[in-house]
């Protein structure tokens, strides 16, 4: 027994050496940065998905925003992972970051001179979007760099707590600030100026803390032996043959495809099914946002604190089971706290899928590939997002949302399923119990153990 404390000690002395020089601090500055810049963020999301709601009612007008809204981070993130991997990757958030707030600004300025055509929208959602598949991998791959690997799940879990508190002050500043606007401004585009302005402040702090982070290169373009187009082919071919990487991709895709992208629509249901009024409607897409923010801050705390030791691999299987559980129980809602109800509990079960599912990857895959291959997770979750809303968009305005939410929490049941219960899913599940008993003692090793055990029944 004192043998083996003995053992532990020298485990943690051993990890504590090895750990990033300040990376707590670092940590604290990323994070802050990272949640400030996010907020600005949020606010204009919900402010311009609000207005296009309550302006224009229409499932064709939701598709076209999550067209423009998405589609552009897809086709950047292919660029994007491999600059995360060439570049500085704080130099490459600060840069998008930058991009996207001069867009906003621009829109901004236009707007005041009398220009408010809905294309001018969409167009400033084309660039943010393509601004998001550049920072995404970046800071994706980013945190396991500053952080220690024996940390990650925590990190990735505070940090989904501490947006998820940002989220849950987001729609309430939105609605407050939007609805005096609207006030104002009869209801026009112009509700929108005053946000546009508080994300570019939130831009311009969120640049300047991540400034003073300390962030090397891992691998200098100029001293790379390949190209730009031969890193792109190197991640394609990487993830083709990482089995287990490919196989939590297509479950990203099922994820976004079934319950994120009908999930979209929510806030069409309630205006639709629970009117109110234009001045309630807001609130109400205020409160339904609120919740939903509240459930993912309660998960996040759950998953960092409760479930950071649980199975990584677990949690994801069986918080997909419950996005379809709560796709349905939100299309079966009588009435509209029923309604939010169901959107916290959506909101609690999103932490139990997106940071275990990034702690694996980060857990699994290279340092120096972490930049494509979270690229290529933008590619599916941005991509999967509008070819969703093209089939659920359409329908929304001939079938009612209610049965469409049932029929995807039906589908997300019977394809998650079979993808569990087929043999790549069999082997995704023991490879990643088999990285977890290996990666406390040496991270390093998780890569080669999920390889070796995806691949053992093959030999």
């Amino acid at each position: 027994m004192a043998r083996a404390d003995e053992e532990n000690e020298t485990d943690a002395a051993t990890a504590a050496v090895d750990d990033p020089p300040h990376w707590l601090r670092h940590v604290v500055l990323f994070l802050s940065g990272q949640t400030v810049s996010l907020f600005g963020s949020m606010l204009v999301q919900y402010a311009v998905f609000w207005y296009l709601t309550i302006t224009y009612q229409s499932g064709l007008v939701m598709t076209m925003a999550a067209v423009f809204g998405f589609l552009p981070q897809a086709v950047v993130s292919i660029f994007g992972g491999v600059w995360a991997d060439r570049h500085n990757r704080k130099y490459l958030i600060m840069g998008a970051d930058a991009a996207i707030a001069l867009s906003t600004l621009t829109l901004a300025l236009i707007m005041i001179a009398g220009y408010s055509e809905v294309w001018l929208i969409f167009a400033t959602m084309a660039v943010r979007s393509a601004g998001a598949g550049i920072q995404m991998p970046a800071v994706s791959a980013l945190i396991p760099q500053i952080a220690p690997t024996r940390n990650l799940i925590r990190v990735n879990g505070v940090n989904g707590s501490i947006q998820s508190a940002m989220a849950l002050l987001a729609p309430a500043a939105a609605g407050a600030i939007y609805a005096w606007a609207s006030t104002a401004t009869g209801g026009t585009a112009a509700s929108l100026i005053p946000i546009f302005f508080i994300d570019v402040v939130t831009a311009v702090i969120g640049v300047g803390i991540l400034a003073l982070i300390p962030v090397r290169t891992i691998r200098r373009a100029a001293e790379a032996q390949t190209g730009y187009f031969a890193d792109l082919v190197d991640g394609v071919r990487y993830i083709a043959h990482h089995a287990f990487v490919r196989w939590l991709l297509v479950l990203f895709a099922i994820i976004f495809l079934l319950t994120v992208a009908p999930s979209n629509l929510t806030p069409l249901m309630l205006v639709r099914s629970f009117p109110a009024g234009e001045t309630q409607d807001v609130v109400n897409l205020a409160v339904l946002e609120i919740a939903f923010s509240i459930g993912m801050m309660l998960g996040g705390i759950l998953v960092a604190s409760l479930f950071a030791k649980r199975s990584r691999i677990g949690l994801i299987v069986v918080s997909s089971l419950v996005f379809g559980a709560l796709s349905i129980g939100l299309g079966l809602s009588p009435n509209v706290w029923v309604f939010f109800g169901f959107m916290f509990l959506v909101g609690l079960a999103v932490p139990f899928f997106s940071t275990p599912s990034m702690t694996l990857l980060q857990e699994t895959v290279e340092p120096e590939r972490q930049g494509r291959v979270f690229g290529f997770v933008g590619i599916v979750m941005a991509v999967a997002m509008p070819v969703g809303m093209v089939v659920f968009g359409p329908l929304a305005d001939v079938v009612p949302i209610e049965a469409l939410l049932v029929a995807a929490g039906l589908l997300t049941f019977v394809v998650v399923g079979l993808s569990v219960w087929l043999p790549a899913g069999q082997r995704a599940i023991a490879a990643a119990r088999r990285a977890a008993q290996v990666a406390e003692a040496d991270p390093a090793a998780a890569a080669t153990v999920v390889e070796a055990e995806m691949h053992a029944k093959d030999s």
